[in-house]
């Protein structure tokens, strides 16, 4: 999900994406540990995805909280 999209969310939208792309990265994760993952750079893919989530998350609560 692009930058954009992640802003057009709010707070509570936003979290669930986290909780979302966590769950989507422990079963990549667990596909790779038992061999049936074919293209590993999904998971460097889902963690930028991740990091990105929660950075606009974190800007909109310092925002609300001012």
């Amino acid at each position: 999900m692009k930058s954009a999209e992640l802003r057009q969310k709010d707070v509570a939208g936003l979290e669930a994406e986290v909780k979302s792309l966590q769950k989507a990265h422990f079963g990549l994760r667990m596909q790779k540990a038992t061999q049936q993952l074919n293209n590993t750079a999904t998971l460097g893919d889902t963690r930028r995805a991740i990091a990105r989530a929660k950075t606009i998350l974190a800007e909109k609560q310092r925002a609300a909280a001012k």
